[in-house]
């Protein structure tokens, strides 16, 4: 997978409560491109953190509908990355982003 490729598919990590929780149970949040797939997901963040996936989910989160000046509208949806690592195996999210 070429090095374009990797940072086309993962787009940001997604820093939230939820998301600190699930670190310490070795599972990492990433906000991914709308056409990435579990296997492209699983190649970016072998080759980008050097570490061994175990489990990769993605979600499609909608975004939420949001009024402007009496004018409705909504927020952009995003794909994000449920990564599970093998045992042992740790991503300092904050150094790599």
């Amino acid at each position: 997978m070429s090095n374009e490729r990797i940072l086309n598919t993962l787009r940001a990590p997604h820093i939230s409560e939820k998301a600190a929780r699930l670190a310490e149970n070795n599972q990492y949040v990433f906000v991914v491109a709308p056409e990435a797939t579990k296997a492209d997901v699983r190649a970016a963040v072998e080759k980008m953190f050097d570490v061994k996936v175990e489990q990769v989910n993605l979600v499609n989160a909608k975004g939420k509908a949001k009024s402007f000046r009496f004018r409705a509208g909504s927020r952009q949806g995003k794909r994000k990355a449920y990564v599970r690592l093998v045992e042992g195996q740790t991503i300092d999210v904050a150094a790599k982003a």
